[in-house]
């Protein structure tokens, strides 16, 4: 499954309350306004099985879970997603959005929850069957802004996270310094937007104009 097609593949990234869903949202209209064959998704999610996940790993009900559980669930639902949605649509040559994807997993279970790095990648690799990002656009917040944000947009019924992060503050410092660190790593498939500096109307002209560019390049 590692030929991902002649789509273009866009992963948003970033912790809680980053912009990541507003601005997939707003990229998506810009792209079908512009006639550009185009999807939108998100992890976990994307399929019936995805939405059933979500449910379970975002809901504050589900309370502390195993690590490793936790993983198992992300990539249960990633590989479903990447057989059933978005592999397809790269294979049809659409745009692919995505708000979250393999990143998040390294983020969160592996530098938040300490999963060895090692166990996350065989397991992405496994779930997507190869399929690495164009492009990852990290949307980079400070955590007390974030968390502000995410708990007067989010349902209660999807605040696990951002009650966890409330409750030990140095979970939320190790994902989002693992998303730094990822970008360090991986230069040339990254581009991080700060979101705390910067208006939304300034954030999504450079997200536009980046994703157009790029588009351009590969006709």
């Amino acid at each position: 499954m590692n030929n991902k097609g002649p789509g273009f593949f866009i992963t948003l990234e970033g912790i809680e309350g980053s912009g990541k869903t507003t601005h997939a949202r707003r990229l998506f209209s810009f792209l079908e306004e512009a006639n550009v064959p185009s999807l939108l998704t998100r992890e976990p999610g994307g399929t019936p099985v995805g939405e059933k996940v979500r449910e379970l790993l975002l809901n504050p009900e589900s309370g502390a879970m195993d690590p490793l559980t936790e993983t198992f669930l992300l990539e249960a639902s990633r590989r479903e997603h990447v057989t059933e949605v978005i592999s397809p649509a790269l294979q049809a040559g659409k745009v692919v959005i995505c708000v979250r994807f393999t990143d998040s997993t390294l983020a969160y279970q592996g530098y938040g929850r300490g999963v060895p790095l090692s166990h996350l990648h065989c397991l992405n690799n496994i779930a997507t069957g190869g399929i690495v990002p164009d492009l990852t656009l990290l949307f980079d917040v400070e955590p007390e802004v974030g968390l502000a944000r995410s708990f007067s947009r989010t349902e209660e019924k999807e605040l696990r996270f951002e009650k966890e992060f409330l409750a030990n503050k140095e979970f939320l410092l190790a994902v989002r310094d693992g998303y730094l660190q990822l970008v360090k790593e991986y230069p040339h498939r990254f581009m991080v937007v700060n979101t705390t500096e910067h208006s939304k109307e300034e954030v999504f002209a450079l997200v536009r104009e980046t994703i157009w560019q790029k588009l351009e390049k590969r006709g």
